[in-house]
């Protein structure tokens, strides 16, 4: 297992992050102390620093001004600038980004009690100017160029409003209007993102980077080989495992692949897969882990305040399409792993799971820990600094993983680099919703929307898989999320009479595929780099592994039974069919199914049997009624139709072919 700080290293390289030297590594340590400090005060409520968190708008910016202005040290302006020192304009940058929040700051009080954001003086205007480009160039800086320009032309667009032609046509505003709305309402940088990164985010992201820097990444690896390494095709679906339970760390596609790929790839070579079926696993794995509750990342947070329910009732519903997501991957392993004979490692190259358990422990119970804070006592605000607390204070008293000096000082760099992104990317997208609310075309989307779709709610949610997935390449998932919950979800919701939880996380699980679906494919591309494949080539290998991931979405926004959204005789009835579903579909991708053997056993029949069970397994997962035209039972036995004679025929050909019939 690499040591944390070589794990950072490697993503600021790949991310383009400057290394700071010096006197510059201790701003955004102390930045992210404060910021730390003032959350404790803000949350539980401590009032022992009134100053600035009495007043909540006041505390939201003093969030943004610790932390936007690190983006100017942290990001270089481009490719080609130094990232070994900070230039003399990066630092006029910095300097200015403190001073204009701290005008914000000052005068919170004025923007509630006089309304600013409808009418200001003409010298808060100026400073609103000021902050609106210095939002757009931070995320410009962290979040990548397309979503800069997404932005930066979405937040002038009330200036052009009048003369825009009908359907994109809103009500206009001035310049300084504009400007004034975007930074002081709350509907614009101070929107929802950026509150729901003050009341949720901030804490979960701490324990994230508190479990990783105390071993929690080695452990959990450890513990995926000494219990699955050993099996067939062991070390992919040690990847699978581990992943899933890393994400839970960072969030973050790219950042899972970095670190769990760099043993799980090499692993996965040893014993006989192909470099680019081994990368492609890893990338579907890494994109999974993302998705699975507890902690599913900053999007779920933020999707919690859009809705206003608790977070714990978003983990809740996301844990039967991810665990139906890992489940496809799995038998897609493992059915690889038998038709082509690959075994596992040897027992003498796996850690002794006794010796595991016995050093990381407490991981697992700070994460039931966690879990019983947020779905037991509802306490979604606070569970994880009772989690990061109680984790640093058992990794202090047992001798294993005890932190010095430096690994505080790597604590809060790594947790500063994380917030410096996050607002940016986050203030950034609230210029874009305020926009979208300045003149009204968040209303107006929807019903554009209804009227292409010809009031067809099929057509609706193809159109809606297909625009989430379309800004998922060009933004990152939480910007592409929150731009969709303003203007598609309304659609679904209120034209198509569906469940705004299943709507939501449609919109999420569909922003997400961009990762594993070419020509974009970052956390393949990314994969195939570490493991010195063809990033085309795994790209396509990781959209036919993660294929089950294209139409999990469809099964819950059609029937929220599959996210505990009805009576249990249902919920029971869909979950057993999707399971089943999964697991026909999977098989069938990879020539081997559970319980029957190699599908290729004759090479006649092959694909016949091959697609029937996927289009049988793809009917009997679909849930009937409503948008769909036919029932349940019909559906069944449509699918039976399909899979029954299928599988006979499968046996035959197994049992002519004398070839073994059952998984072993």
């Amino acid at each position: 297992m690499s040591h944390p700080q070589s794990v950072d290293n490697k993503q600021e390289k790949a991310f383009g992050i400057r290394q700071l030297t010096g006197a510059w590594t201790w701003i955004p340590r102390l930045a992210t102390l404060a910021l730390t400090l003032l959350t404790l005060d803000y949350l539980f409520n401590l009032q022992l620093i009134n100053i600035v968190t009495q007043l909540e708008s006041q505390f939201f910016y003093v969030i943004v001004g610790l932390m936007l202005p690190q983006v100017f040290i942290l990001w270089p302006m481009n490719r080609s600038a130094s990232r070994d020192r900070v230039p003399w304009y990066d630092v006029v940058l910095f300097i200015s980004a403190i001073i204009i929040c701290s005008f914000f700051v000052y005068n919170a009080e004025n923007i509630v009690d006089r309304g600013w954001e409808y009418s200001a003086p003409q010298y808060a205007v100026v400073w609103s100017f000021m902050l609106w480009v210095t939002v757009v160039e931070a995320i410009r800086r962290a979040g990548g160029l397309p979503i800069a320009i997404i932005v930066g032309l979405a937040s002038i667009y009330p200036i052009f409003a009048g003369v825009m032609p009908g359907p994109i046509q809103g009500f206009p505003s001035s310049p300084g209007q504009t400007a004034i709305y975007l930074a002081m309402s709350r509907e614009g940088i101070m929107g929802i993102p950026l509150q729901a990164f003050a009341n949720l985010v901030i804490g979960f992201l701490l324990f994230g980077v508190a479990l990783q820097q105390t071993g929690g990444g080695k452990f959990f690896i450890n513990l995926a080989f000494a219990l699955l390494g050993h099996v067939r095709g062991g070390p992919a679906k040690v990847a699978v495992f581990s992943s899933g339970l890393m994400g839970s760390m960072s969030g973050s596609v790219i950042t899972n692949v970095i670190t769990t790929g760099a043993l799980s790839i090499p692993a996965m070579r040893r014993v006989g897969f192909s470099k680019s079926y081994a990368a492609g696993v890893e990338a579907c794995a890494s994109t999974g882990g993302v998705l699975m509750p507890p902690v599913m990342g900053a999007t779920a947070f933020i999707m919690a305040t859009f809705l206003n329910i608790p977070y714990g009732t978003i983990a809740l519903a996301a844990v039967v399409p991810s665990v139906l997501y890992f489940l496809g991957l799995f038998i897609q392993i493992d059915a690889y792993a038998a038709r082509h004979d690959l075994k596992g490692l040897a027992a003498e190259d796996l850690p002794s799971l006794k010796t595991t358990l016995k050093e990381g422990w407490y991981f697992i119970f700070v994460f039931a820990l966690l879990i019983w804070l947020l779905f037991f006592l509802r306490q979604e605000a606070v569970a994880p600094f009772y989690a990061t607390a109680l984790l640093l204070a058992i990794n202090q008293i047992l001798p294993y993983q005890r932190w010095g000096w430096d690994n505080v000082k790597e604590f809060f760099s790594s947790s500063g680099k994380l917030f410096a992104e996050l607002i940016s990317i986050l203030a950034g997208v609230g210029l874009l919703v305020g926009a979208l609310s300045i003149t009204g075309l968040s209303g107006t989307i929807a019903s554009d929307l209804i009227f292409l779709a010809g009031g067809n709610v099929l057509v609706l949610l193809l159109m809606g898989a297909l625009t989430s997935f379309i800004l998922g390449i060009g933004m990152t998932v939480t910007a592409a999320y929150i731009f969709l919950a303003v203007a598609l979800a309304p659609a679904l919701i209120n034209g198509g009479g569906m469940n705004p939880l299943a709507v939501h996380l449609f919109i999420l699980y569909w922003g997400m595929l961009s990762y594993i679906t070419p020509p974009v494919a970052l956390g393949a591309f990314a994969a195939a780099t570490l493991a010195g494949a063809r990033p085309m080539e795994t790209g396509i290998q990781a959209m036919r592994l993660g294929s089950v991931i294209y139409f999990i979405p469809f099964l819950f926004v059609l029937n929220p039974a599959l996210i505990f959204q009805g009576n249990w005789q249902d919920i029971i009835v869909v979950i057993a069919q999707a399971v089943t579903g999964v697991v026909l579909i999977a098989g069938s991708m990879q020539g081997w199914l559970l319980g029957v053997g190699n599908l290729a056993a004759s090479r006649v029949f092959e694909w016949p049997i091959r697609l029937s069970l996927i289009a049988g397994g793809l009917v009997l997962a679909v849930p009937g009624g409503g948008p769909v035209p036919l029932s349940n039972m019909e559906l069944s036995l449509l699918s039976g139709f399909l899979i029954i004679p299928a599988i006979a025929l499968a046996l035959w050909s197994v049992r002519r072919a004398g070839t073994p019939h059952l998984a072993t």
